[in-house]
């Protein structure tokens, strides 16, 4: 069975249980995280504070929709990256969810285990990039995402919009959805695949945990790379 949450399996682990009338805020951080770097960190830290959220849980996926006929490394070590970045923050957690689910993962799908799983006290809030928020509408059932969680759509440097912009998405799709402007730190994953298969060093980019497995595992160097471990 898929595991909803590896280290909050019950959010009565928080905040002395959760008990009746209380309300709590779960996070949902989806993507690749192909790797998992400090603006993806950063990113869910800020938008924690931003909203009090109780806990942050990063989502890697499994068989992304968005990304059918690319390369993606194997979720097993993708999802072994989020565990080793999240182990110091008591407020992150990591879902084996979509990883352990077979043929292509879809959020309504996860949106949907996660609000099964937890009661009606706890408000579920979405957390992706302004850039993939404004391709929602050809998500699958985005009508239902937006139903079952709060959307926030986090600008990163390049992805920063206008009151106008965001006012004509809100009235072309009727969605409540809240702007998180983050601090600039123009990191990607695929500029770090790219250092790493050129030899370059990614330190203190992604958690020395991570580099240190990307450099165990040889993760990025393809086949024909001579980069140096």
């Amino acid at each position: 069975m898929a595991v909803i949450s590896e280290r909050f399996d019950r959010l009565g682990r928080l905040s002395g249980g959760a008990s009746e009338g209380k309300r709590y805020r779960l996070g949902i951080m989806g993507g690749t995280f192909d790797p998992i770097h400090i603006g993806h960190l950063a990113c869910a830290e800020q938008a924690r504070v931003a909203f009090g959220l109780d806990v942050v849980v990063f989502v890697p996926t499994g068989n992304p929709a968005f990304k059918q006929g690319q390369e993606v490394t194997p979720a097993i070590d993708r999802l072994r990256m989020c565990r080793l970045a999240c182990l110091g923050n008591a407020a992150f957690d990591v879902s084996s969810l979509e990883t352990d689910r077979e043929g292509v993962t879809y959020t309504i799908d996860t949106l949907r285990a996660f609000r099964e799983h937890y009661p009606g006290n706890v408000e579920l809030y979405f957390i992706t990039g302004a850039d993939a928020m404004f391709s929602i509408l050809k998500w699958r059932d985005p009508e239902e995402i937006a139903r079952l969680a709060h959307l926030i759509a986090v600008t990163r440097p390049g992805y920063e919009f206008s009151n106008e912009i965001k006012e004509f998405f809100a009235i072309s799709t009727g969605f409540d959805i809240t702007y998180l402007e983050m601090t600039a730190l123009s990191i990607s994953s695929s500029m770090l695949r790219e250092w790493v298969a050129e030899g370059k060093s990614i330190r203190y980019l992604t958690p020395s945990s991570v580099w240190a497995y990307i450099k165990e595992k040889r993760l990025y160097r393809g086949a024909s790379s001579d980069a140096p471990a």
